[in-house]
C-alpha cells in the first residue's frame, strides 16, 4: 500500500468514525458546531502568558473523547502532520523574549518559554476540538448546520465539494501511481521527466470524476441545501448541552479557576 492509498484509507476512516454510535454522535450537529466554535474562540482569546488558565481548557476535549469512544491516540495520529507545524509557531519566542517570569526549583523560566508553550497548547486544543467535530459528525450534517446558521450557500457548497474532491483527487492519484509503478518496475517514485504529464492527466481525470460526483449529488436532490443529511433535530437536550458548555467556557475565560483550586491546597 503506497502513501496515497494510506491517505485515502485515513479519509475513509474519518467517515466511518462519524457514523458510530455514542452520546456525542447522537447530539445535534448544530449544537456541536456552536460549542466547537465557542471553544475555539475562547481558547485563542487567552493571553500568551496565561498558561495555567489555558491548560484548564483541556477538560472539554478529554471529556468528549471519553464520551464519544474515540481514542486520543487516534486524534494525535490523524493530526501527525499538522501538529509539528502548530508546534513550530512559537518555537522562536524564547529567543526574542528572554525576561524571567517565574522560578521552578531555582530555575528561571523566561516569558518566551511560557508564551511558546501557550501558543502550542492553543493550536493543539483547537485542532483536537475540530477533530472531534469532524470525527463525530458527517460532513453533510456539518454543512446542513452551517446553512441553519445562514452561512452563504456558495461557501457551504465550496466546503463540501473541497472535502469530497480531496478523496477523489487522492483516489485518482493512487490509481495513476500504481499504473506508473507497473510500467516502471524497480523505479522509486515518479521520474522528474514524467511530472508534467502525470500532473496534467491527474487534473483531467479528477475533474471528470468531480463532475460526475457533483452530478450525482444533484440527482440525489442537492440544490444548495441538505434535506438528505441525516442529523438529530435540535431539541432541549442539545440546547442544554450547548448552553452548559458555552457557559463553562466563558466562566473559565474570566475566572482564574486554576488559582482558586491551587489556593485550596497551598496556604
Amino acid at each position: 500500500m503506497n502513501k496515497l492509498e494510506t491517505a485515502l484509507r485515513d479519509i475513509s476512516e474519518m467517515d466511518r468514525l462519524a457514523v458510530k454510535s455514542s452520546p456525542v454522535h447522537g447530539l445535534s450537529p448544530l449544537a456541536k458546531l456552536l460549542v466547537t466554535v465557542a471553544y475555539i474562540a475562547v481558547t485563542v482569546s487567552f493571553s500568551k502568558y496565561q498558561l495555567s488558565r489555558l491548560f484548564i481548557m483541556i477538560i472539554y476535549p478529554l471529556l468528549m473523547f471519553s464520551a464519544s469512544g474515540i481514542k486520543i491516540s487516534t486524534c494525535l495520529y490523524k493530526l501527525r502532520i499538522v501538529l509539528p507545524l502548530v508546534a513550530f509557531v512559537g518555537l522562536f519566542n524564547p529567543i526574542f523574549d528572554r525576561s524571567p517570569m517565574l522560578r521552578i526549583g531555582g530555575v528561571a523560566v523566561s516569558s518566551g518559554v511560557i508564551s511558546m508553550i501557550t501558543l502550542m497548547l492553543k493550536g493543539v486544543f483547537c485542532l483536537m476540538a475540530s477533530f472531534l467535530l469532524i470525527a463525530t459528525t458527517p460532513m453533510d450534517s456539518i454543512c446542513a448546520a452551517l446553512r441553519k446558521l445562514h452561512v452563504p450557500s456558495m461557501l457551504v457548497t465550496l466546503l463540501l465539494l473541497t472535502y469530497r474532491y480531496i478523496g477523489v483527487l487522492t483516489q485518482e492519484a493512487a490509481v495513476m501511481s500504481d499504473a506508473y509503478a507497473l510500467r516502471a518496475p524497480g523505479q522509486k517514485g515518479i521520474h522528474f521527466s514524467a511530472w508534467g504529464s502525470f500532473t496534467g492527466q491527474l487534473l483531467l481525470r479528477s475533474m471528470d470524476r468531480a463532475e460526475e460526483l457533483y452530478t450525482s449529488m444533484q440527482i440525489r436532490g442537492y440544490r444548495g441545501e441538505f434535506p438528505y443529511a441525516k442529523s438529530s433535530p435540535f431539541c432541549g437536550r442539545d440546547a442544554l448541552f450547548a448552553a452548559v458548555c458555552i457557559g463553562i467556557f466563558v466562566l473559565l475565560r474570566f475566572v482564574d479557576v486554576a488559582s482558586l483550586v491551587g489556593g485550596l491546597f497551598v496556604r
